[in-house]
């Protein structure tokens, strides 16, 4: 059902993308795009890992949602005319050493255990919550800016699918990324849409 919903808004961000000037990057916001691009996708690949061990439905219906962010990234390196550091790489390939190093830790973190799994959900949605925050406040472009409030409202649904399966699990979790105070008031607030 999503699916479609998803197709279509990621249409409108391009849309979007494309009718906005095309004004040089500084570094900072190359930086923070490319970072980007890589980010959502040690998400969606991580998922899939930990959807094929598991079963747990979150990370499939995630995984797709995280290459619609991926795909709406790409769209902004495109329109900004940089090159894509993930062209070409496989699921579970980075081209930033960093990047590699984190996928395969939380890769082999998820796969401990299911409650493992969930707290690798968590970490990786309130890492890109804090991240794409921190970028926004790096940048006045309209392009960047739509993309990035609009993947920050798809990480805070997925945390809060990820906190359901914590709290039916009977688990606890911590954030490192975000305050306590905002963990617990994004997990308890309402579902923005198929993102």
């Amino acid at each position: 059902m999503c699916g479609g919903h998803r197709q279509a808004h990621l249409a409108q961000l391009r849309t979007a993308i494309t009718a906005s000037a095309i004004v040089p990057l500084s570094r900072a916001e190359r930086d923070d795009l490319l970072q980007m691009r890589e980010e959502e996708k040690i998400a969606r690949d991580v998922y899939l890992r930990l959807f094929d061990r598991w079963g747990l439905p979150p990370f499939a219906n995630i995984s797709g949602s995280e290459q619609i962010h991926m795909d709406a990234i790409l769209s902004l390196i495109e329109h900004y005319d940089l090159r894509d550091p993930v062209q070409e790489l496989d699921i579970g390939q980075f081209f930033n050493p960093d990047m590699q190093k984190l996928y395969e830790q939380l890769v082999a973190r998820g796969l401990r255990s299911l409650e493992d799994a969930v707290q690798v959900g968590l970490l990786i949605e309130e890492l890109d919550i804090a991240d794409l925050r921190a970028a926004a406040q790096r940048t006045d472009k309209v392009a960047l800016l739509t993309v990035y409030a609009d993947l920050e409202r798809g990480s805070c649904n997925h945390l809060r699918a990820f906190h359901g399966w914590m709290m039916r699990l009977g688990m606890s979790y911590v954030p490192t990324h975000i305050s306590q105070a905002d963990f617990e008031s994004i997990a308890s607030s309402r579902h923005d849409g198929c993102r």
